[in-house]
Parts: C-alpha cells; structure tokens; sequence
C-alpha cells in the first residue's frame, strides 16, 4: 500500500512538472480580475515560420463551467505564450490544442490558475472591460459606468518613442484627462521599422513575424494600461502605399499578422482599429468583412471597429458585421464649407439612427497646428475644439479624438512630417504636448463629466435659428436628453442662440460654460416657450441647460 501511494506521487509529480508549465505555481499566484494572466509553453520542435506551420489554441473553462477559447502566440526559439483576461472571479483551467499534436511541448498541455478581485485604482480594471451600453449608444463599463472616449492621436508613439519619454507623455495625458490613445501596430508609410531599427515582419506571400519588434511593443502598451489609458491599435494601416500591410498583403497574410497582434494583446485593455485609412468600399468592404471574421470572436471580449479615410461613412458596409461594435469616421483636416458641412449637417448628423444602432465617433477630426486642406491655414485652438464640439453633439454623444501636429509623427525637432510635407511643421513632441487645444480637451471633458453625457441625443429642433446654413462654419449644434431636463448646445462664434424652451421640462437653469478656461457664467432661470440667450463676446460657448 505505501509502494503504492509513493508511486501514485511520483506519477502526479511527473504530470505536473512535464505535462503544463508550472500549473501550481499558477495556482498560488493569483491573478486580479481584469488583469492578464499569462502562461510559456515551451515546443518540442522547432519550426522555420512558427506563425505559418502551427496554431496553439488554449480553452479557458471559468468557476461557472463556461468557456472562452484563444490563440497563444510565437515568441521566439521554441516559447509560445498565451495571454488572457478573466472576468469572472474563482478557479480557472486551461487546456491546449494543437495542430500539430505531435508536439508534446505544446499540445494538451492543462493548468490552473485562480481569479481574485481586484484592489487597485485604475478604473479600466476597477469597473471592469468594455462593452457596448444597453442602447448601443455608447461605450460603458461590464459594472455600467459610462466610458467617454478621449483620445489623443500618437500613430508614431510607440514605434518611435524613448520608453522613458513614453511614460513622461502618458502621464501629461492623464493630466489632460485624455482616456485612450490611438497608435499604429506595425510599421507602416511614416515609420519603416521602431526606433530600435525592428520591423514587425518580413515577407509578403507568407510573413515572418518578428518577435523582437513586439518584445519591444510589450512595453508601450504596458505603460498606457498602467496610466489607466486604453490603448487603441491600428492593425493593419491600408491607404494605397508598398509600405502598408493593410494595403498590399494578401488576404490570408493580413489575416496571419492580425491574428498574432490579437493574440499577443487580445488581453490588455485594447480597442482594435483592424484597418487603417483604407478605401473600404465595393469588393474591398467584402475583403475587410472577411478579415474581420476571420480573426475576431466573441470570445476575444474586445471592441472593434476600421479607422476609415477622410469624409467617408461606413456604416452601410459593416453595420451588420458581427465583429464591428462602433462607426468610428474621419472628419479629416479640411478648412472649407464642403468639410464643415460634411461634419455638421452630412453622415455623422443624419444616419446615426440607422439600425441597428452603434456608438458614432470622429476618430480624425482636424490635427491642430495641422495645414487646413483647402485654405492652407493653420488650424488653431479654436478650430480644434469646434469640430470636436460639433462631432460630440451632432450624433449622440459616445466620445472624440483629438490630434496634434508633432504628436501624431512623433517628432524630436521641428520638422514636417515624413511624406506629409504639405501639412506643415510640426514641434517636437515635448512642446506640442502643451498646444492650448489639447488643454482644451481637458476642459471638454470636465464640461461632460459633470453632466449624463451619455442621455444626450441630437436636438437641433429645439433652435429657433441655425446660422449654420448659410456659413456652416457657423453651425450651431444642440443635443438634449430625451426626457427634456437636459440640453447642451455649442455656439462656434458666441452671439445669441434663441431655444424652444417648451420643448423642455420646467424649472431648469442655464449657464454658459467656458470651452477654453473651464468656467461658469449664470445664464437665468429657463422659462419662456422661447428664449434668447446671449454670449458675452465672440469667442465660442456651450450653453447648458439643466436641473439646478
């Protein structure tokens, strides 16, 4: 009998130790909800393209017995990873497939590993990931806490930024109450390889993913989790250009290089741009579609959307698609009356209410102290803020991206961005941080937070007026809550606004808030079934209506 329970030990023992990969040292080191949990499984082969030959498959059964299965990914030699965020607290398994099971390192490998709550500050793990809200209005937290989206534009960050300078930017960000930051994956037409001379592959007809370039990226994306930042990845940029995957690899190899990215990063805090700046209209919507399939599910738990081309609406394309969460749409950097238009009174103002229903965001409005398109002026502070304004009032409000030039490149010295020389200079990095309309997106988001943003819907028939059509530079955009007792409404030039004021509920006040300091002026007592209101000067001002 004592034979036999000494051999019974062994057997176990030798399980353990050759059959997962430290299963209870996983199991005494817990993993807070939300977070990542990550586990190396170590082949017994070695291939010549590990991302071509194998795939790793690893199913996750939770406390409740439900399952979520995901990719492990190539990291070198012979280390596969797998990466994973559980959502429910308890005692998690996994188990591993393989497709070449053959390969004992990797196949049919089991673990454990157990889930506690988490009780840390950061919000993106405190109110737990993100989802769509029960209208598909916007974007809110699994626990209901609305999430506004804020983004600042750094396509260049991580590829060509000092880690050290990286975090100093982070932390200006948060300051700047920003929320999510937007950035390009792989190389692409402004940044052939990252800062350390690494492309993310090689290869056309059948790619190599280099694993140093996304070692490298770890760290990046690390650190805008850990500023409570989400980050915001464009997988494969697409405009026309032999320096952009999304453009000139073949289908299957676009899906091989998005399936590794989602892999590896399906389980920080990320929202994926699967294309970027592409023409994703007629055969190349169905191309797109096909992709989208391909590598999201809904076991990933993670949002999804295209970063499209300038004044370009793709709402019709993909609306159904399975995978694509939010209409995510590109104001771009024009100055003229065909621009403002399109913003104010064009797709974003007129087909947010198709069905279904999807979050609506301008993820490229005008960069400030970018070129204007057609005028070549400057777009200034005020340009900045107006079209973010109009794109948070004119469809109903889910959130808006900012960009600046010197950020969006990257720049360490005054220059012009690489192959974007006609949008002008750009500062460095460290000075077009500080540009006024990037505090004033600090201020914009102090005006939402102190209100229920997410009730509010376009409400341009409470104006009397709209001088925004004869000058869409004009335009007077006003969004209210369905109920009446809420009503914003941004004036782009100050003067006078008159509202509908029996379109709202009784007893409400008003107060002008200022887009450019983050003050209050009394606006009166809100009465009369119309009634003016005038602005103190010229300068732009948000009206706020509401329950005192």
């Amino acid at each position: 009998m004592k034979r036999f329970i000494l051999l019974a030990f062994a057997a176990a023992v030798f399980f353990l130790t050759f059959c997962c990969e430290s299963p209870a040292l996983a199991a005494d080191n817990p993993v807070e909800q939300w977070a990542r949990f990550e586990q190396i499984f170590t082949s017994s082969k070695d291939y010549r393209n590990p991302v071509q030959q194998i795939k790793v498959k690893v199913e996750f059964t939770s406390p409740n017995k439900s399952k979520r299965t995901l990719l492990a990914f190539w990291d070198g030699g012979r280390m596969w990873r797998v990466r994973f965020s559980p959502d429910e607290q308890g005692g998690w398994t996994y188990k591993t497939v393989c497709s070449d099971q053959s390969n004992k390192g990797l196949h049919n490998q089991i673990g454990s590993f157990k889930c506690v709550k988490y009780n840390g500050d950061l919000s993106l793990f405190r109110h737990g990931e993100l989802c769509l809200s029960a209208n598909k209005r916007y974007i809110e937290h699994t626990d209901g806490t609305p999430f506004f989206w804020l983004a600042d534009t750094v396509w260049c960050g991580p590829l060509l930024a000092d880690l050290d300078d990286w975090n100093v930017f982070l932390k200006d960000r948060v300051e700047k109450e920003f929320t999510t930051i937007q950035f390009v994956m792989t190389q692409w037409r402004m940044a052939k390889t990252d800062a350390a001379g690494n492309s993310a592959f090689t290869g056309k007809e059948k790619v190599a993913v280099n694993p140093a370039f996304f070692q490298r990226m770890d760290k990046y994306i690390d650190a805008i989790n850990d500023a409570d930042l989400v980050a915001v990845p464009v997988l494969l940029w697409a405009i026309r250009g032999e320096e952009n995957p999304g453009y000139y690899l073949p289908e299957d190899q676009k899906i091989v290089l998005a399936e590794y990215m989602i892999a590896r990063y399906g389980a920080h805090q990320v929202i994926w741009f699967l294309g970027g700046d592409g023409n994703y209209s007629g055969e190349r919507a169905e191309t797109w579609k096909r992709i989208g399939r391909a590598v999201f599910n809904k076991d990933q738990h993670r949002l999804a959307t295209m970063h499209v081309r300038g004044k370009s609406w793709v709402g019709k394309e993909f609306r159904n698609e399975p995978w694509f969460n939010f209409i995510s749409y590109q104001s771009g950097h024009g100055d003229d009356e065909r621009t403002f238009r399109w913003l104010n009174q064009g797709p974003p103002a007129t087909e947010w209410n198709n069905e279904p229903s999807l979050p609506v965001i301008n993820t490229e409005p005008n960069y400030e102290a970018h070129n204007g398109y057609t005028r070549r002026k400057v777009h200034n502070d005020h340009s900045v803020r107006r079209a973010a304004y109009w794109s948070l009032l004119v469809s109903p409000t889910a959130g808006v991206t900012y960009g600046g030039q010197g950020i969006w490149g990257w720049h360490t010295k005054v220059q012009a961005p690489a192959d974007h020389i006609s949008t002008g200079l750009g500062s460095p990095w460290h000075v077009a941080k500080d540009l006024p309309g990037a505090l004033g997106m600090k201020y914009l988001h102090k005006f939402f937070k102190s209100i229920e943003w997410w009730r509010l819907i376009p409400a341009q028939e409470v104006l009397a007026g709209q001088p925004g059509k004869k000058d869409a530079s004009k335009f007077i955009s006003a969004a209210k809550s369905e109920q009446g007792d809420l009503l914003v409404v941004y004036l782009p030039e100050g003067g006078s606004v008159t509202v509908k004021t029996d379109l709202l509920k009784k007893g409400l006040t008003a107060r002008w808030y200022h887009p450019r300091t983050g003050g209050w002026l009394d606006a009166g007592k809100v009465g009369k079934s119309r009634q003016t209101f005038k602005t103190t000067d010229r300068n732009d001002w948000v009206l706020l209506v509401t329950a005192k």
